[in-house]
């Protein structure tokens, strides 16, 4: 199997930060300022020098951002600001958004790769690129969930990914091409929702 480092690691991951019930906060005056309520004192310098520390930057700086004085900060400083708002952002709601996909909804995925097939010969066509976009039953979710935190290749994803489409793409539920085997062997793009 070919995939692109962390290909499918990344969409489970963007699937979680993104299983909120409300959008995080745009600007970055408003995202410091959750950041700082999310910091464990009741003194104002206090948080901004805590986070200033996680961010990398000085106390002054986490102030001017917190009071709206510096609205576009630069691009590095951006994006650490945006992953660690995500990364606190609603942290109960993903997990129980999770939770009910591995238990009882399934995760939607949608993806352009290519499946190779072993069968009985002459049952099956020759691997192939095809766009797919189905619901994996909640206990391919969870496998893929418990592979992810385990810390699982992107092989061992891509095998439980493909025998999760197996069963509800190809073989469709066991009620066609008894005994078929399908391996994804080269991922373009993948989505994941749940």
């Amino acid at each position: 199997m070919t995939y692109s480092m962390g290909k499918i690691e990344d969409s489970l991951d963007a699937a979680f930060a993104n299983a909120v019930s409300k959008p995080m906060p745009k600007s970055i005056g408003a995202r410091v300022r959750f950041l700082l309520s999310k910091e464990k004192t009741d003194n104002p310098a206090e948080a901004a020098r805590l986070l200033a520390e996680k961010l990398g930057c000085h106390q002054r700086t986490v102030e001017r951002y917190r009071d709206d004085q510096v609205k576009k900060p630069k691009p590095d400083m951006a994006g650490k600001i945006e992953d660690l708002t995500r990364q606190l952002w609603q942290p109960k709601v993903r997990a129980d958004r999770a939770k009910k996909a591995a238990t009882i909804t399934g995760i939607r995925v949608a993806l352009r790769g290519r499946f190779g097939f072993t069968a009985a010969p002459g049952t099956t066509n020759d691997p192939r690129q095809r766009r797919i976009t189905r619901t994996l039953p909640p206990e391919y979710a969870q496998a893929l969930f418990n592979a992810r935190q385990a810390g699982a290749s992107e092989d061992d994803l891509g095998q439980i990914l493909a025998d999760g489409l197996a069963e509800v793409y190809f073989t469709d539920g066991g009620t066609r091409a008894p005994g078929l085997a399908v391996t994804l062997d080269d991922l373009d793009y993948l989505t994941v929702q749940y």
